[in-house]
């Protein structure tokens, strides 16, 4: 086992190390979020859009698996909202992260279930807002992350949050390994989120494509789309990118149409083999991943690396 490092999150949540594998919809399945805990980090199952009963049966797949901590990730915008928010509650699940919207009428009711709440935030407004609303710590998530994102970097946005608030706050967004890990926690971060670090989990059930794709990215091959709409997203460069960068810079009568089409499902394609007109979604950090391994070889070696850091640390002063 790898060395630890001091945290509140581990004693707060009865994990080994300060890591929460991402909520990545259609791709943290319960397989995934089993293996990251038994690794020693937060597994977090995504609930997408999907309906109650997916959430359920990915939650008993990670049953099946482990008896350790692991979490759930709710968006708040899903149609089925209500329904997971209740189902968390009857499957005793002890850990929330939360997005696309607001948690806070819910929270009460997940509080008086002992289930703690971590909401993912891009911002300080929305950090004080959910610390007041009863969160037991924050996620605050920089630009550089795949998938949905905000405006202000993970550099920028940490200490800012931090600095308004007095709860457990993760560092998420451009983190994959124990340096990035190690300069979390010396800025007062309690651990770290990772997504794109997990997708090339040998337990991840994506396809093969997408994780070939990841392994090969370097550093400049992911890129934004949705700078006109209100879906902003991160993904890695291919054919549905380069279409959907076309049509937002066009004049067409039918932008929106066009925008929504290739944007509807385009995820849930790629996790499923169509790797150029799906979407890829990966942080900027793609570039450090390098190969396909199990989760919990893949948190070892971050936390290895993590105590290795540290301790060359102590050397500058």
């Amino acid at each position: 086992m790898a060395k630890t490092v001091k945290s509140p999150l581990c004693e707060m949540l009865g994990i080994t190390y300060p890591i929460f594998q991402g909520g990545m919809a259609w791709v943290a399945k319960g397989r995934l979020a089993a293996a990251v805990s038994e690794g020693g980090g937060l597994g977090i199952i995504a609930a997408s859009q999907a309906p109650a009963e997916y959430v359920r049966e990915q939650i008993h797949i990670l049953k099946s698996l482990t008896d350790k901590a692991f979490g759930v990730n709710i968006m708040m915008q899903s149609p089925y909202v209500k329904e997971i928010a209740e189902l968390v509650i009857e499957e005793k699940v002890p850990v929330l992260t939360t997005g696309a919207g607001n948690p806070t009428p819910y929270m009460e009711a997940w509080k008086a279930a002992g289930i703690k709440v971590f909401p993912v935030i891009p911002n300080v407004k929305v950090a004080k807002k959910m610390a007041a609303a009863g969160a037991a710590g924050l996620v605050a998530e920089g630009m550089e992350s795949g998938g949905h994102i905000g405006e202000m970097t993970s550099m920028a946005l940490l200490p800012q949050v931090l600095d308004a608030v007095d709860i457990p706050v993760l560092a998420a967004g451009g983190f994959a390994d124990g340096r990035g890990l190690a300069a979390a926690l010396l800025m007062g971060a309690a651990g770290v989120q990772m997504g794109t670090a997990f997708l090339v989990a040998e337990e991840c059930d994506i396809a093969q494509g997408y994780k070939d794709k990841v392994v090969a990215a370097q550093d400049t091959d992911t890129v934004i789309t949705g700078r006109s709409t209100s879906h902003v997203v991160r993904s890695i460069k291919n054919q549905m990118t380069a279409r959907y960068l076309e049509v937002e810079g066009s004049c067409a009568e039918n932008k929106m149409e066009q925008l929504e089409k290739l944007g509807a499902g385009a995820l849930r394609r790629a996790t499923e083999g169509d790797i150029e007109m799906g979407a890829l979604m990966a942080g900027q950090i793609a570039g450090l991943v390098k190969e396909e391994a199990p989760a919990a070889v893949i948190i070892e070696r971050i936390m290895d690396d993590v105590v290795k850091v540290l301790k060359k640390a102590q050397n500058l002063l």
